[in-house]
């Protein structure tokens, strides 16, 4: 087999993906014990978001099915009164009550059904929306390291692709299970008062099909839990191919054929699972069917012999047919719905689930407020993990930063420099260790007031499909800062004096009238965006890394003009920015090696001073072509 280029063929299925595969596996009656489960949740969102809409589709179903039984009655004496002995108009004349009656019925029901289709139709969308409102209200508040899990995400995917849209199809199932099943009840009734061996013959054509249904569900299901993984990458590999973001290099590089063959190994794959999985589906529902069938016959083969045997009039009998086929379609709807209902119950578990993993991984609300401006940020003995890895990112950190202070984090790739700033600001929590503002523990306090503390400068800022001017102020809406000393401050104002609407602009390609900046632009938005929030905790992190030389020294020094009262984090690897910060931390390998100001650091002559060295040195070497050689050589 070609070996996988997209992520890798998973071993081990996700926590998440097991209790699924259990569920599917397991036997068809235990499998339909969680269907009360589903109509519970579809049926607590329905009442939570149109109680009066929820009443209507109840009360209009049971009164459809009501109508139903009358009906069969009704019927019942139309054709008593046309088989009766008499001359034929005598009968016919005699048969128009029971006619009207059955007019108004049918009619009666009609309207009843038209008015049922109505509800359902304005209850599902409001319930779809509740839905995907209550996932969206949870993911916010979620806690960020969770998008570092892996299984977490994928569960995300699936839970906003199939879980929200399986609740608004479950809503039309319950509906018409309902509805259904009050009509069979009705047939069966109408049946046993006719004849009590009519009762039981109406179930004998449906219930292998039934039984059939739900056996293809399963293994629908249980087929898509086996290829989730492999969708995923399928999904991947065609954004890889067709997206944006990747086509230029995708080009330069000729990457396309080897994307192509990758994309074809996993959708062939794919296509031969669907292939197995429809035939197993048609080999049980043939088998289903056969059975039907027979059941169908038998149930009319004991109806001709109580005609026969003079056990049943033959008005009765003619109603009785109708009952089978009224109970028959009714039975088979039933089937339809619970189907139905089983199906998507499975996907609405992926719904629940992402909700439960959701709220395991958001921090639980304490009513405690974080320091308003923080005189004192200290780390206690902090170790820190990412969800998957072996190795921690962190270790054994204490530190301690004090208010108005410039602190530069600085360290190789991969030295823990983001992940540190991350703690301090509180959008992670260590594994070990604490984290304080002013004394006490950000694991103690409300998220969101830890948050609303920090303004983030990052290397490659969030790029909003909004105005540039919102784009700006999207942390602070209702703020009254001032827009226009962010703007000169980050040099942002050069930005905006360029696009067609100025500030008015889209900025997103994705839109007819929208503009798309360079990474250097979008890095002034970005710091701008830090500015104009005036959080008393500012993290810039590798903020002008896509700027050119002139527009990276504004930026620095309007980052060094910001208040005295503001703490300022910054991470770069341009040593020669940091020079005027008042503490400098340098990290190797997740542990803090050294800390001091500049003139300390390079007086020790230890990892900062190695690093600070060869940079200048790039700078004032007389000859750039002995450079390469120098810089082969061990810094001191």
């Amino acid at each position: 087999m070609t070996r996988p280029l997209v992520g890798v063929d998973e071993v081990t299925a996700p926590d998440w993906l097991q209790i699924g595969q259990q569920a599917a596996g397991s036997g068809l009656r235990t499998a339909l014990r969680s269907l009360p489960g589903a109509v519970t949740l579809v049926s607590s969102l329905a009442w939570r978001t149109s109680r009066r809409l929820t009443l209507a589709v109840v009360v209009l179903q049971l009164a459809a099915g009501c109508v139903a039984a009358f009906g069969l009655l009704a019927t019942a004496d139309v054709l008593t009164a046309l088989l009766a002995g008499g001359p034929t108009p005598d009968r016919l004349v005699a048969a128009l009550p029971a006619v009207a009656q059955l007019v108004a019925l049918l009619s009666g029901r009609a309207i009843l059904d038209a008015l049922g289709g109505a509800a359902q139709s304005a209850l599902r969308p409001r319930i779809e929306q509740a839905a995907q409102h209550e996932l969206h209200r949870a993911v916010a508040d979620v806690s960020l390291i969770a998008f570092e899990d892996s299984e977490y995400v994928d569960l995300l995917r699936q839970g906003q692709e199939r879980g929200v849209r399986s609740i608004e199809i479950s809503v039309r199932g319950v509906a018409d299970l309902a509805k259904s099943m009050i009509q069979l009840v009705a047939a069966v009734v109408t049946a046993g008062l006719l004849h009590p061996l009519l009762a039981p013959l109406v179930l004998f054509a449906v219930v292998p099909e039934m039984l059939a249904s739900a056996r293809a569900v399963q293994l629908q299901y249980y087929s898509f839990l086996r290829m989730v993984s492999l969708r995923r990458r399928q999904s991947i590999a065609s954004g890889l191919l067709t997206g944006r973001a990747t086509a230029a290099e995708m080009r330069a590089c000729t990457a396309g054929p080897a994307l192509l063959a990758e994309y074809l190994r996993i959708s062939t794959r794919l296509t031969k699972e669907a292939q197995r999985v429809e035939m197993a589906k048609s080999g049980v529902n043939l088998v289903g069917r056969a059975v039907a069938g027979l059941g169908t016959a038998i149930g009319f083969g004991v109806l001709g012999l109580m005609l026969y045997a003079d056990w049943l009039p033959l008005a009765l009998a003619g109603t009785a047919v109708m009952a089978m086929r009224l109970a028959g379609t009714a039975l088979s709807n039933s089937m339809a719905g619970v189907t139905q209902i089983y199906e998507n119950s499975l996907y609405i578990e992926l719904y629940t689930t992402l909700l439960e993993q959701t709220r395991r991984h958001t921090t639980p609300v304490t009513g405690k407020t974080a320091p308003s401006d923080p005189r004192r940020i200290s780390l206690e003995a902090v170790s820190f993990t990412y969800p998957g890895q072996p190795e921690p990112a962190l270790r054994d950190l204490n530190l301690v930063i004090r208010k108005g202070q410039t602190v530069a984090l600085v360290g190789e790739n991969g030295s823990g420099k983001t992940t540190l700033a991350k703690l301090l600001t509180g959008l992670y929590a260590p594994n070990e260790g604490r984290v304080c503002w002013n004394g006490i523990d950000l694991a103690t306090v409300d998220a969101h007031t830890v948050h609303d503390r920090i303004a983030i400068v990052a290397q490659d800022p969030a790029r909003w499909p909004m105005s540039a001017y919102d784009n700006i102020r999207i942390g602070r809406l209702e703020s009254p800062n001032d827009l226009d000393q962010a703007l000169a401050g980050s040099g942002a104002d050069e930005v905006i004096a360029e696009l067609p609407a100025g500030g008015d602009t889209v900025l997103s390609r994705e839109f007819k009238a929208g503009r798309d900046l360079s990474g250097g632009q979008w890095q002034r938005i970005g710091l701008a965006r830090g500015l104009y929030r005036d959080a008393p905790i500012l993290v810039a992190d590798e903020p002008t890394a896509a700027m050119d030389a002139r527009a990276e020294q504004a930026a620095f020094d309007s980052l060094r003009r910001i208040g005295t009262g503001r703490t300022k984090i910054l991470i770069t690897h341009r040593l020669v920015n940091v020079r005027y910060a008042d503490l400098i931390v340098v990290l190797e390998h997740g542990r803090i090696v050294e800390q001091g100001s500049h003139t300390e650091l390079l007086a020790r002559g230890g990892v900062y001073a190695g690093l600070y060295e060869l940079q200048a040195s790039a700078y004032l070497s007389p000859d750039p072509r002995a450079e390469p050689e120098r810089l082969l050589r061990p810094a001191n």
